[in-house]
């Protein structure tokens, strides 16, 4: 297997010499953006930066920058990317400097091929700022995305990266020339099934916005259109939660869904929903190992109150008697039963599975159009289970039960929480960044029609910024980039260089998928070149490059 560690090689390859003078000077390289860029990386040679990308998708480029003295208010800005013939010319996203945040402790099994051993200080916000000043010595990595339209001609396109700052009491300045391929193969959507459990999480934002009010819809509209932006197209919402629940005559139940209806439609006009993912009907009582208990609301003393009870208690079988058919009918009128998936409680065990099996009885016998998704850990949920989500060891442990579960007609998925470390690919900040954008090449490896992830954006009381890690009840903490992917903006997220590699091995997913209609063989050969099992994989980023412009020609030629 190899690993990044000799994708640094890569860089001290492509970069050239730096002879630094007594006249103040900016030193610019190119680095490929899958190569995570540490302040105190030496360049040593220079290239051109570059990419090879679909139409519908983005091209994403990292330049860095040195110098021999500090330099205040650096500013960077892109030029138009033009092509010899073409109508328009493509516009980039105003550059983003990639920030770095320090990882006070590893992963409790942590990768050989882990980038550094923590403490450390890693990349990965893209910051919003307009300049940052960059110490002498110090490498700064400068992030610049170029989306590229459905109707861009194929062909190659050529800009510049101008960059001006002051050094030694005068105005310095450079550029670093930018270039692509635009092939004409076409994403204009994708078919991988992915969610990242989000809230509308305001700590560390410059606006606290009043529940309900216009400002927090709008925070939540901003969320979704990021989600958008990254190719999630299922979004976790819960009617339990939601609803609104009023004592009727005669002591029962009135129920409003119009709270979870504008939830939904904020995230249908962002273009999030081809899913919606009803949030749980319950969780454990009380430790790990402890049975599930489910919510519910019974009117008392004329008063709507809200508890946990035992699934198979009369509480639960008289609320979800009414509840559940009234889900049915409200989501028929709306249009949304067919997308629709219901959560029961997360990640079953063999333990507390009976408990679980008892809230799937509720579900069947009260809502049998609903079909039941679920993050587990335990397959013998046969029955009570209609999209499986096993943890990515699980689905490794006990492939051969989910293909057969697929046979029956069953979905399958899989997720990242916490969970798998060592060699399995994930999200964590000290793993290569290649890992991050290969979770989606297993899921076509093995056929995982789905990915979630728990992490959007829980932010808690220490800032992302600061605290990377985070205590938690089960393991003793939460590894760095497990509870998020996106950092705390002045109003809303800021994009990570991890949700940027995810976002484009998702497109790399619908491009295996693409090929994969007209030539079977050929698409899983290619996913065989870097997934050559669920925790061993091929992460030389040269290697990669050239797997994907091949998948790019054949996909180009097939359509």
């Amino acid at each position: 297997m190899k690993h990044t560690s000799l994708a640094m090689l890569l860089l001290t390859s492509c970069l050239a010499p730096t002879a630094f003078g007594d006249k103040p000077t900016i030193e610019t390289a190119a680095v490929d953006p899958l190569i995570k860029v540490f302040p105190d990386t030496l360049p040593s040679g220079r290239a051109k930066a570059t990419a090879d990308v679909a139409r519908g998708e983005h091209a994403s480029l990292q330049v860095i920058v040195r110098s021999s003295q500090d330099l205040s208010a650096l500013r960077a800005t892109a030029t138009p990317l033009t092509r010899r013939g073409a109508e328009a010319a493509l516009e980039a996203i105003a550059p983003r400097f990639v920030g770095y945040v320090p990882v006070d402790r590893p992963i409790q099994s942590p990768p050989k091929d882990q980038l550094r051993k923590p403490p450390a200080d890693f990349p990965d916000p893209l910051l919003e700022v307009a300049t940052v000043d960059v110490p002498a010595g110090r490498t700064q990595a400068i992030w610049i995305t170029v989306p590229i339209p459905l109707d861009a001609a194929p062909g190659r396109y050529r800009g510049e990266l101008s960059l001006n700052a002051a050094a030694g009491g005068e105005t310095v300045s450079a550029t670093h020339p930018l270039a692509f391929k635009v092939y004409k193969a076409t994403v204009p959507s994708t078919r991988l099934w992915v969610t990242d459990w989000f809230g509308v999480n305001t700590r560390h934002l410059s606006i606290q916005p009043k529940a309900e009010s216009d400002e927090y819809y709008a925070l939540l509209r901003r969320y979704a259109r990021n989600l958008a932006e990254h190719r999630h197209n299922v979004a976790i919402i819960s009617p339990l939660s939601l609803a609104t629940f009023t004592a009727g005559q005669g002591g029962g139940l009135e129920i409003d869904f119009s709270r979870f209806d504008r939830w939904v439609e904020i995230f249908v006009e962002e273009g999030v929903i081809g899913r919606i993912e009803g949030g749980h009907l319950g969780g454990r009582k009380g430790e790990w190992l402890s049975d599930f208990g489910v919510s519910v609301r019974e009117v008392k003393d004329g008063k709507v109150v809200a508890s946990r009870v035992d699934p198979s208690s009369e509480a639960a079988e008289t609320f979800y008697a009414q509840f559940l058919p009234a889900l049915v009918t409200h989501l028929r009128e709306k249009g949304w039963l067919e997308g629709y998936m219901q959560h029961l409680a997360d990640e079953p065990i063999p333990k507390n599975m009976v408990s679980y099996q008892i809230i799937a009885g509720l579900v069947r016998k009260y809502a049998p159009e609903l079909r039941i998704v679920e993050a587990c850990h335990t397959k013998d949920l046969v029955g009570a289970m209609d999209i499986w989500v096993p943890q990515l060891n699980y689905l490794d442990k006990d492939f051969e039960h989910y293909q057969e579960r697929q046979r029956a007609g069953d979905e399958v998925w899989f997720y990242t929480c916490v969970f798998p470390q060592g060699e399995y690919a994930n999200r964590f900040i000290e793993q290569p960044l290649i890992k991050t954008r290969l979770l989606h090449w297993i899921n076509y490896r093995y056929g995982a029609t789905g990915y979630l992830h728990w992490g959007y954006n829980h932010w808690t009381a220490d800032s992302p910024f600061t605290h990377t890690t985070r205590p938690h009840g089960g393991p003793p903490y939460l590894p760095a980039g497990d509870p998020w992917i996106v950092y705390p903006g002045t109003d809303g997220p800021l994009d990570s260089i991890r949700f940027e590699a995810m976002r484009d091995g998702i497109v790399d997913h619908e491009l295996l998928s693409m090929l994969g209609e007209k030539d079977p063989k050929s698409a899983q050969k290619l996913a065989a070149k870097h997934i050559l099992d669920f925790a061993q994989y091929n992460t030389d980023v040269k290697a990669f490059r050239k797997t994907r412009r091949k998948l790019l020609s054949s996909v180009s030629r097939a359509f």
